[in-house]
């Protein structure tokens, strides 16, 4: 079933439920990440988004599926026949900033709820000046296991490098950064030319810090969106082409972007070396995961 299909129409019950008219075009629609890629104006191959909130899901659009790489692989949701969503994504992305936030920053919550600025942009600026690399820190943000493209129940989180000159703000940087190292992995996977900018959709685009650590870590520019709706207008987008009251065309044309953010080129190279590390560093844990996995199931 292709996801621009009529499916039916509203009965009378749920029309007057609704107030809507009788008959109105019921669509197949789509889901989540997939709808909101559409209501991102991806609808040819090639553009890759990654849509980051509590978890990750960055994908690439193409003609042909990517089979060999850890991926999850579904039809696209525009041209079912033609497209494939290749993705996949970090267990937990925003996740363990939320797990730092409610476990590190009680000073900085208890601040927000007597009507300061938010825990998160507070964390925000005392990280702002920490150098790439977090002075020598590396986190591995397996902290539910990790599924595409590692696919692995048994991955841990891992904080490296600890030292008595590193404060709490290193510690959040390194974080954040282990989420930019987790999609520049999963970019890697796809093997293929993405252009000059990849699109970041999700709660982590309200930081402009981490934005820009996204580009500083996988060389790309960044574009957001400028309004927080991309599955729903995917969806509006989807219904439209459905009852052609709207064409391709017409959703190409509307502004959903805003400009690119730029990487630091500089940054970026510094990156290349903690980056081949992060990857080093899962490879040599991998087998203490495992056998971490059989203690505690033993216990």
């Amino acid at each position: 079933m292709d996801s621009t299909e009529i499916v039916g129409g509203l009965t009378d019950d749920v029309a007057r439920e609704l107030g809507l008219q009788t008959g109105t075009p019921v669509i197949s629609g789509g889901v989540d990440v997939g709808a909101a890629n559409i209501g991102m104006g991806v609808f040819e191959p090639g553009k890759y988004v990654a849509t980051i909130g509590s978890s990750m899901n960055a994908a690439l659009v193409t003609e042909a599926p990517i089979t060999d790489q850890g991926m999850i692989v579904w039809p696209y949701q525009y041209r079912g026949t033609g497209l494939y969503y290749n993705f996949s994504g970090s267990a937990t992305a925003g996740a363990i900033i939320k797990w730092f936030r409610d476990n590190f920053a009680q000073l900085e919550v208890t601040q927000q709820a007597n009507g300061g600025v938010a825990a998160y942009t507070a964390l925000d600026e005392q990280a702002a000046e920490i150098e790439p690399g977090s002075d020598g820190l590396i986190v591995l943000p397996y902290f539910m296991g990790e599924r595409a493209p590692l696919w692995n129940a048994d991955a841990k989180g891992v904080i490296f490098g600890l030292s008595l000159a590193h404060s709490r703000a290193h510690v959040y940087h390194a974080f954040e950064e282990a989420v930019c190292y987790a999609l520049r992995e999963s970019i890697e996977r796809t093997g293929r030319d993405l252009g000059d900018s990849i699109v970041i959709a999700g709660g982590v685009t309200h930081s402009a810090d981490w934005v820009q650590l996204f580009a500083d870590v996988t060389g790309y520019a960044i574009q957001t969106p400028l309004i927080n709706a991309e599955a729903n207008l995917g969806d509006v987008i989807l219904a439209g082409l459905a009852t052609q009251t709207l064409t391709v065309a017409d959703a190409q044309a509307w502004q959903v972007l805003g400009e690119p953010v730029q990487p630091n080129l500089e940054r970026h190279v510094q990156y290349d070396g903690y980056y081949a590390l992060y990857k080093q560093l899962y490879a040599d844990l991998m087998p203490d995961m495992t056998t971490l996995s059989r203690l505690e199931t033993h216990n």
